[in-house]
């Protein structure tokens, strides 16, 4: 259960196939960051790939028949197309041809009648059709993927191939739940389910023993907890997504102030970076520490590096110089980061504003959180989007409350030119499941009343770390056999096992987050098995513009609060 091993070897399998010699690999768009986020250049080099090419876009005409062309993309029809005229007029000597998903027969058919070369050796299918982020979590990048509230079509069909390919590589055939009352979640559900049913070859995996329950996959929607997008996080790899962003594994630094030009764009992989792979779920105070260890321990391997007196210390230099050259790398690029997100910490007072969010998040205090947001949203030290994250935070909890001030806050919000349009559209978002269950609006659960309980007498690590996603407890609930088939029924009439599972692969429509990540890691290092995957990966930022378009086109609901609001954003 790790999908960067499975693309992995996939890629590797790919090259291997392809024999001795020098080779070009030729990508779209999507493969190539597929390919980018599994595998460094220097890695690709070592496997004598020496060159790289788009399928998508401007080539020479230049032939090259000495080079071996891997053709790795997805079965997109224009894919298809493109390929077919290649292979009319090819460039290179010969080709292997591998899709990163299950294609059509009449399309592979279409193909070997573009060959009339006979340059193609191979064509084959390679369940690589995801982006590997972390060993137990992986994307497919869409950006947005509702529209109405409902799935925008290309996304759906997106999503279906991408779990399709998460499901093969690993080699696993699931029963599956969904969220009940999502519609998204239950078309995607049955979509997958009807997959599976007509590729049944496909999925002809060894069944687990007997009495094993088999992997489950676990279908949730983004609309039941908003909450967790839009909180401040406090680990490292959460933390640079939320002030820096992290995208296919790079992060942008062209705009921090003093940045050396070989830093302007820095790479954050689990696999290439040991420091990084080892502090991803580390906490801020935590990461400091590490920093300055790694700091003194390269200092101390400067100083012996000076110390050249014998051929012997010649020697050792030469040999330790790509190690060192390396660890000065590493040193360089994470004090740069660090820097900057404690400068953006600093500067955006995001201590206290997380201590807030944190407190509205987990407790109910109507009065004393109002006076704290009104107080924050309107000093300038706030950012409007961090401000605009606080009453978003208030407007979801405090939505039905007889003294709900969200007009008041929205008006402060409009005063300094924030995006007030984005509250209705919130309280459009949220749904009516994580409406009576986040905030308790409608029915109080006395079992998770007194589980919650417990929970705060145990105390938490530190304020900013209160908030406990809705993710955790549900895979909790399923770990411990508790029943769940009412919230999350399964999709087949199949009698359900009453065993937990004891491997699990959660996929959130709407995108998931790095706290669940994070989540999902405690879970996996006691010992369990369980993979996270989404439409995309949210930061604050990125989850606002999946509001946006998710609720673009769907009816508005006049209540008399969510009325107030709609009209206070458009006044």
């Amino acid at each position: 259960m790790n999908v960067i091993k499975a693309i992995q070897l996939y890629i590797d399998k790919m090259i291997e196939e392809a024999g001795p010699g020098m080779k070009i690999l030729l990508m779209d768009r999507e493969t190539t960051s597929i390919i980018s986020m599994a595998h460094s250049q220097t890695d690709m080099l070592q496997k004598e790939v020496y060159l790289f090419e788009r399928i998508d876009s401007g080539r020479s005409n230049e032939r090259l028949k000495y080079l071996k062309c891997i053709v790795f993309i997805r079965p997109t029809r224009d894919n298809i197309i493109r390929l077919s005229n290649e292979l009319k007029s090819p460039k290179y000597g010969s080709y292997f041809i591998y899709f990163s998903n299950i294609i059509p027969r009449t399309e592979i058919k279409a193909l070997a009648e573009c060959d009339e070369s006979e340059s193609v050796r191979e064509v084959k299918e390679m369940y690589a059709d995801y982006l590997c982020i972390n060993s137990s979590l992986f994307s497919l990048n869409i950006p947005t993927c509702l529209h109405s509230l409902n799935w925008q079509q290309e996304a759906l069909e997106r999503t279906v191939s991408g779990i399709i390919g998460v499901l093969l590589s690993l080699k696993i055939r699931p029963t599956i739940r969904y969220k009940n009352g999502s519609q998204p979640a239950q078309n995607l559900a049955k979509r997958v389910f009807d997959t599976i049913n007509k590729e049944s070859s496909l999925f002809s995996f060894k069944p687990p023993e007997n009495g094993v329950p088999p992997p489950l996959l676990l279908i949730l929607d983004r609309r039941d907890d908003p909450i967790t997008a839009l909180l401040t996080q406090w680990t490292y790899q959460a933390m640079v997504h939320q002030l820096l962003t992290i995208k296919n594994n790079r992060v942008d630094l062209s705009n921090v102030v003093g940045v050396p030009n070989e830093l302007k764009e820095v790479v954050l992989s689990a696999e290439q970076d040991d420091f990084y792979s080892k502090n991803l779920f580390s906490n801020f105070g935590e990461i400091a520490v590490t920093i300055r260890d790694l700091i003194e321990s390269f200092q101390k391997r400067a100083k012996e590096q000076k110390k050249i007196e014998t051929i012997a210390d010649m020697k050792n230099f030469v040999e330790s110089y790509p190690q060192f050259k390396k660890m000065s790398g590493t040193v360089n690029k994470h004090l740069v980061v660090i820097s900057e997100l404690s400068m953006q910490i600093s500067k955006k007072s995001l201590l206290e504003m997380s201590e807030l969010e944190q407190d509205m998040a987990c407790r109910a205090d109507h009065s004393a959180q109002l006076q704290r947001v009104k107080k924050l949203i309107t000093e300038e030290r706030i950012s409007i989007e961090d401000a605009l994250r606080l009453i978003l935070i208030y407007a979801m909890r405090y939505e039905r409350h007889a003294n709900c001030g969200t007009v008041g806050l929205l008006n402060a919000l409009k005063a300094r030119n924030g995006r007030t349009h984005l509250v209705p559209k919130m309280l459009e978002y949220i749904s009516q499941s994580a409406r009576n269950e986040l905030f308790n609006t409608t029915k109080i659960d006395a079992v998770k009343l007194t589980r919650n309980l417990i929970k705060g007498l145990k105390g938490v690590e530190n304020v900013y770390t209160q908030h406990v996603c809705v993710l955790k407890d549900l895979l909790e609930e399923i770990l411990k056999g508790r029943s769940i088939d009412q919230q999350y029924p399964f999709i087949s009439s199949e009698v359900p096992y009453r065993r937990p599972p004891t491997e699990i692969i959660v996929f959130i429509i709407g995108g998931a987050t790095y706290e669940e990540a994070f989540a999902v890691h405690q879970l996996n290092q006691m010992g369990y098995r369980i993979i996270l995957g989404g439409t995309t990966i949210h930061n604050s930022e990125s989850f606002l513009e999946e509001v946006i378009t998710a609720t673009n086109g769907a009816p508005f609901k006049h209540s008399r609060s969510l009325q107030a609001f709609h009209n206070a954003s458009n006044a």
